[in-house]
């Protein structure tokens, strides 16, 4: 019996983190004595690991600042969580969204760009950590578009490519997809275009949730 397999990002797709991630990347570029980026340049690189994403901040610097950069990043955003200063809010309809999946057979897999202390919390934050069979994360993975975190999921869940599809609301995501023979699915919440999200290859980009669980049927 085949295994229907979704694979989702988290940043974008599941949650509304820009704020906190942009304000933890503008403390670590302050303390790393980097120039701050700009918020619309943040939330493009949205996804990617922390390293790529700070090199694609800041090219051309010392890579030792772009390293204290990450580990200044790792403690603002440590500092937020525990400080209960965090916002991470699910898109309005997810919750909905998963209990439909998981209710129709589907099984469910994260493939994130945030470390695995991150994404633990924020799915426990929003009751949500039962319902995924497989969480990747950038601890152990190389940055999307790599495929490595897609092809995890998919041994985790005994899922075949062509019975499975990544859902997420960048080009790194869709370029994962096709890096890993899945179905590609962009969603237009997110922090790149859904003109941005068909040219990497997405097959349809859903304007919702409830259009989202439509495209899967």
């Amino acid at each position: 019996m085949s295994v229907k397999l979704a694979v989702f990002d988290c940043d974008g797709t599941l949650v509304d983190g820009q704020a906190s991630i942009c304000e933890a990347m503008e403390i670590a570029f302050g303390e790393a004595g980097l120039t701050q980026p700009d918020r619309h340049d943040v939330r493009r690189i949205v996804g990617l690991s922390l390293p790529q994403a700070v090199r694609v901040l800041a090219p051309g610097t010392d890579p030792a600042l772009q390293e204290a950069a990450v580990e200044a990043y790792k403690h603002a955003y440590r500092a937020s969580r525990m400080e209960g200063r965090l916002e991470e809010p699910l898109f309005a309809g997810i919750a909905d969204l998963i209990g439909q999946l998981r209710g129709a057979g589907w099984l469910l897999a994260v493939a994130t760009g945030k470390s695995d202390r991150g994404l633990t919390s924020c799915l426990a934050s929003h009751q949500l950590s039962g319902h995924f069979v497989s969480l990747q994360t950038a601890d152990r993975h190389p940055s999307k578009p790599h495929p490595a975190m897609l092809e995890a999921a998919l041994a985790d869940a005994s899922a075949l490519p062509q019975d499975s599809v990544m859902i997420g609301d960048t080009t790194f995501d869709m370029e994962m997809a096709l890096a890993g023979g899945v179905r590609a699915i962009g969603v237009d919440w997110g922090y790149h275009s859904s003109d941005e999200l068909r040219a990497a290859g997405a097959e349809e980009v859903a304007t919702s949730p409830k259009h989202l669980w439509e495209l899967l049927q």
